[in-house]
């Protein structure tokens, strides 16, 4: 090359790519995929640094292989030096894909291979840059697998026809038949009328009933997925009449939203969040956030069903937060919050700032931190006017005072108060968990700015992921394969940040300073 074309090569992406991200793949792991020799016929390092350009760049594969023959950039990126000299069959990247997502599905106890090379090289990546982990931020977002919205009438026509697909032409009745005919498919889906809803929906319902009668008699066809699935539809969107073996809709109320939502991707799930309904699965993120960072590297992710709360997401995952990167403090939404994930937080030594809590705050009456109380045993030692208990105590979870009828009965308090009067004199019930509540809610009033600031951005890097690299819906089914391809991008993401800065892409943080010519102000 010219010397100003190689110094401008030299100073793009892909050396960094090269050096930090190609160089550091430990291909060991892998070699499990491979059989008793474990040596795989086209190098590991190669078609992994490919699935990450894949998704950094957000492209089809057969750009991508365009790429791999044509772009010298990412030849360079990933050790080629010269153009067209390794063949790579398309076939190659699919056989790569299938073997880990089939290793995945079979050992869900062993480690994630993929989730420990994100690990080592996003450390590496901090290490490089100077990213402190200490400081930390989570969110969730929601996004769909290869698969379409469907309601009742269409989910029950989609799982009828795979599993009608499966009866051998000999065993077909003339209805099950008539199914399979595009007609079938029109009037039933695109000429039903609102009122003839229910009627169609049973309809099928039965037709399913029926093919999945027929196929308990055939050998061998019960272990299909279609069979599997259409048993499944029936027992929770359908009531079976055991005397006339006719099939009753069941209410929507009494459909679970852990039902079946497509007769394509089983693990699928229904969550409403706001008022919006959301079909798919919750990708759980975590992500630096210190305010001196260069920039900010995602630290840990998880893909769950969308059924699955924050909480439980933070429970799960915070032991190995901590473990990876030596997490000390977590800004997080109200959505996170509970009494289990305080104690998990307290169990790891992570400090907690909520945004917000969940749950509306008490109105009615006095705050519970108005009463003064002793921090280390919550007991009461005076009231909001300024009176002192006759007598205290913590018991079955309450902290209880006890108060003189006078001092009670005089107060400009006493309707707003939480004391109940009693024949000897007035008691203060108020539960340990109630003024802990109350605790956290005065400590988010007072840094509600500072915990929102560090926490909204990753919002960003959400908007991020789905905008610019696809999370919002996914080119394959089931929550392992979502799973691999959303820990594909969420490293990409971590390799577009770093490549950026090492190229110079960031700004440097300036530390405030006085204007030139001001003088400072003189302490009185």
């Amino acid at each position: 090359m010219a010397p100003g074309i190689k110094s401008k090569l030299l100073k793009s992406w892909a050396p960094i790519f090269y050096e930090h991200v190609f160089c550091q793949i430990d291909e060991k792991p892998f070699a499990v995929l491979y059989g008793e020799t474990g040596n795989s016929n086209f190098p590991v390092n190669i078609l992994l640094s490919l699935e990450y350009i894949k998704h950094m760049r957000d492209c089809p594969d057969s750009e991508l292989l365009d790429d791999y023959y044509f772009d010298y950039l990412v030849n360079y990126a990933i050790g080629n030096r010269t153009l067209g000299e390794r063949n790579l069959a398309e076939r190659t990247l699919y056989y790569f894909r299938a073997r880990v997502y089939q290793y995945l599905v079979e050992n869900p106890e062993k480690e994630d291979f993929l989730f420990g090379q994100f690990i080592e090289l996003t450390k590496r990546f901090a290490s490089k840059a100077g990213v402190v982990m200490g400081e930390q931020r989570m969110d969730s977002t929601m996004f769909m697998s290869n698969m379409k919205k469907a309601g009742r009438l269409t989910l029950a026509y989609d799982v009828l026809c795979n599993v009608v697909s499966l009866i051998p032409e000999k065993k077909l009745t003339e209805t099950l038949a008539n199914v399979l005919k595009p007609s079938f498919k029109t009037d039933t889906l695109y000429r039903a009328k609102s009122q003839d809803g229910d009627s169609k929906l049973e309809m099928l319902l039965n037709l399913c009933h029926e093919a999945v009668r027929i196929l308990e008699g055939i050998k061998g066809s019960d272990n299909s997925d279609a069979f599997v699935i259409a048993k499944r539809f029936l027992a929770e969107q359908a009531d079976i009449d055991e005397t006339t073996q006719k099939c009753k809709a069941k209410d929507n109320k009494n459909i679970s939203s852990t039902s079946l939502q497509s007769a394509y991707d089983a693990d699928a799930t229904y969550r409403k969040k706001g008022k919006t309904g959301h079909v798919g699965y919750v990708l759980n993120l975590a992500e630096t956030c210190h305010e001196d960072n260069p920039f900010q590297l995602i630290t840990d992710y998880v893909v769950e069903k969308n059924v699955t709360s924050d909480v439980e997401m933070m429970i799960d995952r915070l032991p190995e937060i901590c473990e990876n990167t030596g997490c000390e403090e977590m800004f997080v939404d109200g959505g996170y919050h509970s009494p289990k994930v305080v104690e998990e937080a307290a169990k790891q030594g992570v400090k907690l700032h909520f945004t917000n809590l969940n749950g509306r705050e008490p109105s009615k009456k006095l705050p519970v931190t108005a009463f003064e109380m002793n921090e280390e045993t919550n007991i009461i030692t005076k009231c909001p006017k300024g009176n002192i208990p006759l007598s205290t105590g913590v018991t079955g979870g309450q902290t209880v005072a006890h108060f003189s009828h006078g001092a009670c009965s005089n107060c400009e308090f006493y309707n707003q108060c939480h004391s109940k009067q009693q024949k000897k004199d007035c008691v203060v019930r108020i539960s340990l968990n109630a003024i802990r509540i109350a605790k956290e809610r005065l400590s988010v009033k007072s840094d509600i700015k500072e915990n929102t600031s560090k926490r909204a951005a990753i919002e960003g890097t959400n908007s991020a992921l789905k905008r610019g690299q696809g999370q919002d819906k996914l080119g394959v089914r089931g929550q392992v394969k979502c799973a691999v391809v959303s820990g594909l991008k969420v490293m990409a993401q971590n390799i577009k940040r770093f490549t950026k800065y090492w190229v110079g892409g960031y700004k440097q943080k300036l530390k405030a300073t006085p204007p030139q010519g001001i003088p400072m102000p003189i302490p009185a």
